[in-house]
């Protein structure tokens, strides 16, 4: 019988926790450590790199990271697997190689190949998402160190597990398993408490790096290296599995999980079960992704303070309106948050914000002709005035875009520890993606009193970004918890609760296993991430916005929770 294999995750992005990779090696067990360091923004950072350098294109604080966990990871037998390799993986082997040397190791690199594509007219940088198989390859033929480019997140498990299982491509329930296990482990610390949204009932002042027991069967368990810091619990293990997700169809380059199959289990303290997942012969073309240049844009805060908040706030829009008006921006946004309280008891606290942005293909529409036309108010406006920074010069803003290319027109090369170059064929079997219906629903909680109060006092939520979407899901902890959301958070109320969703399309996706609603909102966050468009331009607070909402809540529901 073919013993577990102990995946450990280091990295949840790129400017994670410097420490984390010295953290999973000396803190217990592991057999190979994975690290994401991935992003669509960090991807248009690193084109910027490399068109200054040619040698450049990949996540240098990971070669820093070796410098030291190279020689642990040596010593204890783990293997290392991550995607910092960004758009020159080949690059970062020769370093890593260099570094080996350097140390007097007898470390052997390879890397995956493939995923770069060519740019269209005004792009960056595009990229196809690979599986896991080439990594597979890699570790088969003795590599120590796997880096990759732009591989699929969970294919840095799902990698290694083909690899010691010897699993075939056509194994989709094992696969499945193991992509599950893949995106729980993928962003870190949040499968560990970090961004939980019920984080008051524990101690996440420091939560350690997650790692998952995978075995032969596809099942998992997710936990910890012992005496670290925060937890794991079903409730933490349900919000990574709905981040950055949408419907019960979870697709890949090796296969699609069904999420809707997906059973957790507490399994003892910082320790939940995975297992029943189904998965499907993957999509027929791969996800791709490409960053070009937007515009520029340039931003300035106005701080109000004390009375009259919303005349100050109209008077700067005047005089902006007119100073601007020969040389309009394109792109003209402005937002007032009243942070303001009355009779405050300190200057900050009597403030309010009034936010602008602009946007431009011309530089200096949102430069200099915007930064003098602010800076001469600073005498000639509301009482006052003051800004939280000078304006800049502007700066450009990149946007991200995702279509779809055929699996077997990307090549997928693994890159050996002796030079050879192996191709990884593309599956031979495809499953075009289809929506799930919707399952059957668990009769309605029991009519009875109700109380006005915040959703999140029953419900928890986790949001993110896909380009310009984003999804929200939402889970609740008791069956009976269960039998009121599914009912009550319907497309038009989570629409009422959210009123900048109103005109935009939203869909719901329920999870019964999970007791889990994951809704997508196309659109809202424009052209995504790196445009900056919004506030909170990768969503990441959107789901707590939601649990803030006041909605009728069953009271008694409400006496359980307390």
């Amino acid at each position: 019988m073919t013993a577990p294999l102990r995946v450990g995750n280091a990295s949840g992005f790129y400017g994670d926790r410097f420490d984390a990779v010295r953290e999973m090696l000396t803190g217990g067990e592991l057999d190979v450590l994975t690290g994401d360091y991935l992003a669509e923004l960090t991807l248009l950072i690193l084109g910027r790199d490399l068109l200054k350098d040619p040698s450049a294109g990949y996540a240098k604080t990971f070669l820093r990271q070796m410098e030291d966990g190279l020689g642990l990871a040596h010593e204890r037998g783990v293997r290392i697997v991550a995607n910092a390799g960004g758009l020159n993986p080949a690059g970062l082997a020769d370093a890593l190689r260099a570094l080996a040397g350097k140390l007097g190791l007898p470390t052997r690199v390879a890397s995956v190949e493939g995923d770069r594509l060519r740019p269209g007219e005004g792009e960056l940088t595009a990229n196809a998402y690979l599986g896991g198989a080439g990594i597979a390859a890699c570790l088969a033929a003795g590599a120590d160190v796997v880096v990759t480019g732009r591989v699929t997140d969970a294919a840095l498990v799902t990698g290694p597990a083909q690899w010691h299982f010897g699993w075939g491509p056509e194994e989709y329930d094992k696969l499945a398993g193991a992509v599950v296990a893949g995106h729980v482990l993928e962003c870190g610390t949040q499968t560990t408490g970090g961004n939980y949204a019920f984080f008051t009932g524990h101690d996440v002042r420091r939560p350690g790096f997650p790692l998952a027991e995978l075995h032969a069967d596809g099942s998992a368990v997710i936990t910890k290296h012992p005496g670290t810091g925060g937890l794991v619990d079903v409730g933490t293990v349900t919000a990574q599995l709905l981040y950055e997700t949408a419907g019960a169809r979870y697709p890949g380059p090796d296969v699609t999980a069904r999420l809707d199959s997906v059973r957790l289990t507490q399994d003892g303290p910082d320790r939940v079960r995975i297992d029943g997942v189904r998965g499907e012969a993957p999509p027929p073309t791969l996800k791709a992704g490409s960053c070009r240049l937007g515009g520029f844009r340039n931003e300035v805060v106005f701080v109000l303070t004390g009375l009259d908040i919303e005349a100050k706030a109209a008077l700067v829009r005047d005089q902006l309106a007119d100073a601007l008006s020969a040389h309009p921006p394109a792109e003209v946004r402005w937002e007032l948050a009243r942070t303001d309280r009355e009779d405050a008891p300190t200057e900050e606290t009597a403030s309010a914000l009034l936010r602008l942005v602009v946007r431009d293909p011309d530089p200096e529409k949102v430069g200099r002709t915007l930064t003098g036309a602010a800076i001469e108010l600073a005498l000639a406006s509301y009482p006052g005035f003051h800004v939280t920074a000078p304006p800049g010069r502007g700066a450009p803003y990149g946007v991200f875009t995702t279509s779809a290319v055929p699996q077997r027109d990307v090549p997928h090369t693994a890159v050996l520890p002796d030079g050879t170059r192996r191709e990884i064929p593309a599956p031979t079997r495809f499953r075009a993606l289809e929506p799930v219906p919707e399952p059957a629903l668990p009769p309605a909680h029991p009519p009875g009193p109700v109380r006005r109060a915040p959703l999140g006092r029953i419900a928890g939520a986790r949001s993110g970004d896909k380009g310009g979407d984003a999804n929200v899901g939402v889970w609740v902890r008791t069956e009976e918890e269960w039998r009121w959301l599914v009912h009550a958070l319907t497309v038009d109320r989570f629409r009422e609760l959210l009123p900048e969703t109103a005109d935009l399309d939203v869909t719901r996706h329920v999870l019964p296993n999970l007791r889990a609603l994951n809704f997508t909102v196309a659109g809202i966050l424009g052209e995504g991430v790196a445009s900056q468009a919004r506030f909170d331009p990768q969503a990441k607070a959107l789901g707590e916005w939601l649990r803030s909402r006041r909605t009728d809540v069953p009271a008694a529901l409400l006496e359980e929770t307390r």
